[in-house]
């Protein structure tokens, strides 16, 4: 799986809801932010219907908070090092505020419980990803002055029938979670340790929560699983029907099931895993106009020598026939990766073929990273992380030039076309301008004039950036 689907930038998120669920309860004020990827950013909107139930409101201010939530990342270190030095804060605050409760959620929480609540004493309680249902208890538990933790991982829990509270929410678009888990054994990932099995959820509330959204006025839903290619319900790992009297669905079909909700809703989906991706899937988006044109497919490393260190199941040539499989269903599909820079043993040749493969499929977005080795990972245990910094660094850079060179000459390609673009919100830069993003998930910023959000448009495109376009509207569309 590959866990970093948000920018790094948007670390430490917060989010608000200003009325509580249950009025019966006393109420309190919550103060969540989430950390590293869309899965965490999915699930904080669960963790807030069920603190709302118990009469909790948000806060953005510290101050103001009776209990802190930190949902976390754990899938590099120095993630983990931006949350520890917000607890060492929010410890600060507690000096003057010793009622203010603090819990540690996520991936972070159940790998580093014991040092997090009694050898360092940072917080309060610690929470894993499949054990939200239990806050309630868990904060009671604080309240009347015990420590609290459960990590306990479970083969069944998807929180399927929660109504996530949209936090934060610019009344647009929207994530659905659609499984939970990873069985894959990359050797470089915490993931599986950290959230535990695959399972998928039922596809009817899926679609369910999809109509709702479209009703309430959503225009774009992104489907969010660790490896959503590998969805599949009533139907073993081994391709067994589970009942007889139950359809099974693959991810191919729920993609069509969601589509079916409204021509009207656009469908985004993350993350794909290159050995799982089917033509099935491919020929379903190419059918279907408001499914995006846009896909994650992580290489990680270009070299299949590394790629078989990494355990990620496929080689360099398979990657590039996925690839070539894309371009041949859906010629103007936008493709994205993650890339790992400094890999164990990964030599200046095997560097050179991640260059090359880059170069190769020009991507349109990339994550790059270095390499941080992770507890408990199979390459922890089997391989040495004997690639130095600076050469890391080195390689780093010379990943991020070759894609930078790449993505600015995709974005360019843009340039004096039309392009459907769907009003997401205002401009950062200017309170005149909107920006949204078309089919391929470029952004477009173009003027205001009689749009609205969440209302569709065509914009031609003028100008661009790096990684943005610049327009005008050319026609409104109901």
């Amino acid at each position: 799986m590959e866990e970093k689907q948000i920018d790094e930038t948007r670390q430490g998120e917060f989010f608000e809801i200003s009325t509580p669920i249950n009025t019966n309860k006393p109420q309190k004020k919550l103060l969540l932010e989430s950390y590293g990827c869309q899965m965490n950013f999915a699930d904080s909107e669960i963790i807030a219907s069920i603190m709302a139930h118990e009469g909790f409101t948000t806060t953005r201010d510290v101050e103001e908070a009776d209990l802190v939530l930190l949902n976390t990342c754990a899938i590099r270190d120095n993630a983990e090092q931006r949350i520890r030095g917000r607890l060492e804060f929010l410890n600060s605050v507690k000096k003057r505020k010793p009622a203010m409760m603090v819990g540690v959620l996520g991936c972070m929480a159940e790998r580093l419980r014991e040092q997090l609540l009694e050898e360092e004493k940072l917080v309060d309680m610690v929470v894993g990803p499949d054990a939200y249902r239990d806050l309630p208890r868990l904060v009671s538990q604080v309240e009347h002055g015990s420590k609290a933790v459960n990590v306990l991982l479970s083969r069944e829990e998807t929180y399927g029938e929660i109504t996530p509270v949209r936090l934060d929410s610019n009344g647009v678009t929207a994530y659905i979670s659609i499984m939970r888990g990873c069985d894959n054994m990359c050797s470089f990932c915490v993931v599986p340790f950290t959230r535990g099995r695959e399972r998928s959820r039922d596809p009817k509330s899926i679609v369910e929560e999809a109509t709702d959204l479209f009703n309430r006025g959503y225009r774009e839903v992104t489907l969010l699983g660790q490896n959503v290619d590998s969805y599949k319900w009533n139907i073993t790992a081994k391709g067994d029907i589970i009942d007889a009297n139950e359809p099974t669905v693959n991810f191919a079909q729920l993609l069509a099931s969601v589509a079916e909700v409204s021509p009207k809703l656009r469908l985004r989906f993350s993350t794909s895993h290159p050995k799982d991706m089917t033509d099935e899937v491919l020929i379903t988006m190419s059918r279907y106009e408001n499914i995006c044109d846009y896909i994650h497919l992580p290489v990680q490393s270009g070299n299949s020598v590394v790629l078989k260190r990494m355990n990620r199941g496929y080689t360099r040539e398979w990657y590039l026939d996925r690839i070539a499989a894309i371009r041949k269903y859906m010629p103007e599909c936008a493709i994205s990766t993650d890339v790992i820079a400094g890999f164990c043993d990964e030599t200046d040749e095997e560097h050179a073929d991640t260059l090359s493969l880059m170069g190769e499929v020009k991507y349109d977005m990339a994550y790059m990273y270095k390499y941080s080795e992770r507890p408990r990972t199979l390459a922890e245990r089997k391989f040495e992380d004997n690639i130095s910094e600076e050469v890391k660094s080195q390689r780093l850079n010379e990943i991020i030039a070759m894609h930078m060179s790449c993505v600015a000459e995709r974005t360019a390609a843009h340039v004096g076309k039309r392009h459907k673009v769907l009003v997401e919100g205002v401009s950062k830069k200017s309170q005149e301008h909107y920006y949204g993003r078309n089919g391929q998930n470029v952004v477009v910023v173009f003027p205001k004039n009689e749009a609205k959000m969440g209302q569709y448009v065509w914009v031609n495109a003028l100008s661009s950036t790096a990684v943005t376009l610049i327009g005008e509207i050319d026609t409104y569309i109901d």
